[in-house]
């Protein structure tokens, strides 16, 4: 089914990470349509979490962050939950809803090294903040925000400027818990 889709054009398959997304915001807002007309509970509940996690992003709520990204990560069955790949999946799951708003790239080329994920907001949506996204495994929320600085991800946003959210996401393997911190930095256009 899910080859079907992609050569239809209603998902896109991404070859270095073997996965597949909704590839633009029409085809997005057609699933949510769908999903919304049908008795979908959970999977509606997942996009209005999102919603709230995207808000508390905004709002600079630190926990709250955390708390929608540990909720997100019950809500999935990931069996080998061991290393910044599978946190990537389970950030981009619990931020599906800022698809809206910002076209999300991973990997991002960025100064010296790749930022994880980067949200840029649509130009319908220009008064939203762009942000960074480093994660870190069993490390700390603390040193993804300085790798962020150290490494200059900045950089890749280089035509954009205003609000910039700089976003350090640590998964504890032991608390099993994810910690976050954020930063609020304005950026000028080609800095």
């Amino acid at each position: 089914m899910l080859t079907l889709l992609v050569h239809l054009g209603y998902l896109s398959y991404h070859w270095l990470d073997k996965t597949v997304s909704i590839p633009n915001k029409e085809v997005s807002q057609e699933y949510v349509n769908a999903i919304s007309t049908m008795d979908w509970y959970e999977v509606i509940r997942s996009v209005e979490h999102s919603g709230k996690l995207l808000e508390s992003l905004w709002a600079m709520d630190e926990k709250a962050v955390a708390a929608g990204i540990d909720r997100a990560y019950e809500e999935i069955s990931i069996l080998q939950y061991n290393d910044e790949n599978a946190l990537s999946c389970t950030i981009n799951l619990a931020f599906y809803f800022a698809r809206e708003y910002y076209t999300i790239i991973r990997e991002l080329p960025a100064g010296k090294g790749f930022a994880d994920i980067c949200l840029v907001p649509r130009k319908l949506y220009a008064d939203k903040p762009a942000a960074v996204i480093e994660l870190k495994w069993d490390k700390s929320a603390e040193g993804a925000i300085a790798q962020i600085k150290e490494r200059r991800y900045v950089a890749a946003l280089k035509d954009y400027q205003g609000e910039l959210l700089l976003a350090g996401i640590n998964y504890d393997k032991r608390s099993k818990k994810h910690t976050c911190v954020i930063e609020r930095i304005t950026k000028s256009k080609g800095k």
